[in-house]
């Protein structure tokens, strides 16, 4: 487990909410709630898994983090130092210590570029390597990802999805970060190269010393790979705990529906699916008090006025649900 002492990333309050243009010269006439006061800390070393049905405002998240795009309020500390506050060249400097690998494989990779131009880029943009140097290095970050030197001659039709995932993961790993964020960094290959590659990640943050955050809609990958786990539910964190205790004992009835549909491997085993009522609310008119309690299986009548905060309901794991912290669901 991570030093829990050392705190690389803090983030307070994280809001985003985008103009929604209309009418008569392209007006603002309302706002899209993309994510809606979040907070969390990491540590050096650690992975948090961030997870949630799509829309929920994981992406977002990650890009705020980044400063890939600018927030509407909260902050970000990473490292000690205000993201938010950093001027371009400070900023451009702290991007060394956080990168991302890209959901699509595809599409993040430039297809005019052969792989040692995307893996180099970032050696030549920051100043740190040209020429053989550069190859020498980009040869060396091949091979820690499973590919060969002689593939950066290479374009990126030439090679598989599980193959161009790697390529992203080494032009990641490019300017020695100690922070990574994998935004669904499996979603999009087969199952059978999905396990390789989460095992590379693991393999690669035991040797680098590496932070992960992970974003992803698929508990069982989560499971695997994280130290504690976040639920997004419509641009709030809804439950946050060590991975063993949200997935043995879930607080928040969301948390409890997404677990309930995770497949089992044994097919004897049985488990009671949790149907959801109801479509998720429109992040641009979210219901009143908590937004969950339209489709909540055990709201109350002061769910529908009262905004539950995310409070410490046993040691380390944390709810929004105004019903669990009231009583608690205690493991049968």
């Amino acid at each position: 487990m991570p030093d829990t002492n050392q705190e690389l990333l803090v983030v307070e309050d994280l809001i985003k909410h985008f103009p929604l243009k209309g009418g008569f010269m392209g007006r603002t006439v309302g706002w899209v709630q993309a994510v809606n006061g979040v907070s969390f800390t990491m540590s050096e070393g650690e992975t948090l898994g961030l997870v949630g049905e799509s829309g929920c405002g994981k992406t977002t998240t990650a890009r705020l983090i980044l400063r890939l795009i600018e927030p509407t309020g909260g902050s970000v500390h990473f490292d000690g130092h205000s993201v938010f506050d950093l001027g371009k060249e400070e900023l451009r400097a702290l991007r060394r210590q956080m990168q991302i690998i890209f959901q699509d494989p595809y599409s993040s990779l430039n297809p005019r570029m052969t792989v040692g131009s995307i893996v180099g880029e970032p050696l030549e943009i920051h100043g740190l390597a040209e020429g053989r140097a550069k190859e020498e290095q980009v040869a060396t970050l091949l091979e820690k990802v499973g590919l060969a030197p002689e593939h950066m001659r290479r374009y990126p039709h030439e090679f598989s999805g599980g193959q161009r995932q790697r390529i992203g993961i080494a032009r990641a790993l490019a300017l020695e970060p100690k922070f990574i964020i994998c935004d669904e960094p499996v979603s999009a290959l087969d199952v059978s190269i999905r396990a390789q590659v989460l095992n590379l990640l693991g393999d690669l943050q035991a040797d680098l010393g590496l932070a992960y955050l992970l974003i992803s809609h698929d508990l069982s990958v989560v499971e695997h790979i994280a130290d504690r786990v976040a639920v997004m539910y419509l641009g709030l964190i809804v439950e946050m705990a060590s991975v063993e205790d949200l997935y043995a004992n879930p607080q928040h009835p969301y948390t409890e529906a997404l677990l309930s549909a995770v497949p089992i491997p044994d097919p004897a085993a049985k488990r009671e699916r949790i149907f959801l009522s109801g479509d998720v609310p429109s992040p641009i008119t979210p219901p009143s008090g908590c937004f969950f309690h339209p489709r909540c299986p055990v709201r109350i009548p002061e769910c529908e006025h009262t905004v539950p905060e995310l409070t410490e309901i046993f040691p380390g794991h944390q709810a929004a649900c105004i019903v669990r912290q009231a009583e608690p669901k205690t493991p049968g």
